[in-house]
């Protein structure tokens, strides 16, 4: 690949260079909520700023941890894993919202993906399809294992991810509606959890990479709880899951610095 930044060592999007980031990294999508997170880290300051990606450095004991905004969907996603890889970074959470699919994920539920359907682009372009999109079983059980010590009603388990937020929510103006209806009827039968769109993406890539990725999300609402006129309250407030990111980041580090066996979170 052409060096874009004349071999000063700088990423192209991200605009970071080896020594901006740590190992562990934190993912928002939005980045508005890059400096929410980055408050819950200890010194924490920005060290870059471009097009989406927002990247805040920080600490949490004596561990770097960053946090860097992906934007939307598996295309932006992607190249932010591929330049933080770059940079020395080797573990990373995805932390975002997502939509309840399963008529028992609730709004203001958090949702821990173990593995997810791969019905979006980016991946296509990594792995024959039949490669599967799943989680790093660390990432999960810290996961898991912050969730219940923060009393969080949360849920384990598929998500699906696509590049269309408006096929989901109104597929019948598509003009592949039927398919979309199709595929959505699958997900429920399947028992997948919730819809969100970067997970496939990030997994499969870290699966080329050889480093670890795990996903969480705050679900706002889910619309086939709605379609049967079943409660579904509509939550927006993150500050929960961003709590549980930082909290399970923190695990995370504390259970590679015993390298002792996972079942001892």
């Amino acid at each position: 690949m052409s060096d874009y930044m004349n071999g000063t060592g700088i990423q192209y999007h991200l605009r970071i260079k080896e020594g901006d980031v740590g190992r562990y990294v934190i993912l928002p999508g939005d980045p508005k909520r890059v400096p929410l997170i980055a408050g819950f880290l200890e010194d924490a300051v920005q060290v870059a700023d471009s097009r989406e990606y927002n990247t805040y450095t920080g600490y949490l004991g004596n561990t770097k941890v960053s946090v860097t905004s992906t934007g939307i969907g598996g295309p932006s996603a992607a190249i932010a894993m591929e330049e933080l890889v770059k940079c020395g970074a080797d573990t990373f959470l995805r932390m975002g919202t997502c939509g309840g699919i399963d008529l028992k994920v609730i709004g203001g539920d958090a949702v821990i993906a173990t593995g997810a359907v791969r019905m979006e682009g980016t991946s296509r372009e990594y792995a024959p399809i039949e490669f599967p999109a799943v989680a790093d079983y660390e990432i999960v059980t810290a996961l898991q294992h912050t969730a219940k010590k923060m009393r969080l009603r949360h849920h384990l388990g598929i998500v699906q991810c696509k590049d269309s937020f408006y096929g989901q929510h109104n597929p019948d103006i598509i003009p592949v509606s039927n398919k979309l209806r199709n595929n959505w009827e699958a997900w429920k039968r399947l028992g997948v959890l919730a819809s969100e769109m970067e997970s496939a993406a990030l997994f499969t890539i870290a699966s080329y990479l050889r480093v670890r990725c795990g996903s969480v999300f705050f679900v706002v609402g889910n619309q086939e709880r709605e379609a049967l006129g079943m409660e579904n309250p509509i939550v927006h407030d993150t500050t929960m899951i961003c709590k549980l990111a930082v909290e399970s980041i923190r695990n995370l580090i504390e259970h590679d610095k015993r390298k002792v066996d996972i079942s001892d979170f």
